[in-house]
């Protein structure tokens, strides 16, 4: 059973042929780097913008290695770093006349993190899409920022900001899918000191770390097909092959309807304790805006809405939660929903973090 020629339609008209993205399934890599700890900006009392800012769907592309030219402090409290964020965000907006904050993050000397322009952790987060920033001219709609407290023209930052900023680096590469020869210093871009001579010539040596971060042993990781022994669903589901998006070699899909007919992913868990699930969905105008993904959590069944309509071809989180060790249902995909958009089953990746 295919999808019908009015969806088929549908689909070439939004797709196009020149847009249609290849199968990346197979390449994608278990999670390796966890996510480090960034304060948001309303955890350390950020002002809101000045102005609306602007959301991007491209990715970023690279990083970009600053110092913040004040003094080595050593006080290396989290209190500190969040009174850094604040001055920092206070000057960029009151004396550069600019909407926020102008990086992505901040590292403190006392190795604590913080988010710096608004919504830069939530897209970090997903792995999808940007902010443009204001950290470094023609480079703020493609690389992040990253601002380290200090200054590093002659002495090196300390230990605790150099871990935890190679924690940060090899997270969003993994995030962004970069490359850990794509981090560059200010001054690759700008005719600036930034971020100092003593710092900068350890970007190697920050490179290397990065790389070797990312090459480490994954954390124990799983995915579930629509083809794979772990998943059943009902006749009702259909089969296809329509569009390249797809992991493997098709997806199923399925009209709402208010009954019970989900399609379950399942695995055996080695170990009670916290999974990262990521979903696989080609993307299409005539697939489901909100379909809901029924999470069996340990502590009691959550549902997630998945826009199926964009962001299709990659893994997309829908969050970590605790589970049981064994055999057990993880999520199923719910037709029990509004419209008439197909409801898309495909694959689940299931991540021990």
């Amino acid at each position: 059973m295919h999808l019908s020629r009015r969806n088929v339609f549908r689909g070439a008209v939004v797709l196009g042929a020149g847009t249609v993205l290849p199968p990346l399934a197979q390449a994608s890599p278990a999670l390796a780097v966890p996510a480090p700890t960034i304060a948001s900006c309303a955890t350390w009392g950020a002002r809101n913008p000045s102005s609306p800012l602007q959301q991007l769907s491209n990715d970023p592309n690279k990083i970009i290695i600053h110092h913040t030219a004040t003094p080595n402090s050593t006080d290396y409290s989290l209190a500190h770093a969040y009174a850094l964020s604040r001055s920092i965000q206070n000057w960029h907006m009151d004396n550069n006349g600019w909407s926020d904050t102008g990086q992505n993050f901040t590292v403190s000397r006392g190795g604590h993190i913080t988010e710096g322009r608004h919504t830069s952790l939530s897209h970090l987060s997903s792995g999808n899409g940007f902010v443009t920033s204001a950290h470094c001219p023609g480079q703020n709609t493609t690389g992040v920022g990253i601002e380290n407290e200090g200054t590093y023209t002659s002495v090196l930052p300390t230990t605790a900001l150099w871990d935890k900023l190679v924690d940060l680096c090899a997270y969003i590469c993994q995030q962004w899918g970069i490359s850990p020869s794509a981090i560059y210093g200010h001054r690759d871009f700008v005719a600036t000191a930034c971020p100092g001579n003593a710092f900068y010539a350890k970007l190697p040596d920050l490179k290397a770390a990065v790389a070797a971060k990312l090459n480490a042993p994954p954390a124990w990781s799983t995915v579930i097909d629509n083809t794979s022994a772990g998943f059943r669903a009902s006749e009702n589901w259909g089969v296809s092959t329509y569009s390249t998006q797809r992991y493997g070699a098709d997806y199923r899909y399925a009209t709402p309807v208010a009954a019970s007919d989900a399609a379950y992913f399942s695995a055996t868990l080695p170990q009670t304790g916290n999974y990262r699930l990521d979903v696989w969905y080609p993307a299409n105008s005539g697939y489901h805006a909100s379909a809901p993904h029924i999470v069996f959590a340990s502590t009691g069944n959550q549902t997630v809405t998945v826009n199926q309509t964009t962001n299709g071809g990659a893994w997309r989180s829908i969050g970590t939660f605790p589970f049981a060790a064994g055999a057990r249902d993880l999520v199923a995909v719910s037709r029990w929903t509004s419209g008439t958009a197909y409801v898309i089953a495909d694959a689940v990746r299931v991540t021990r973090v």
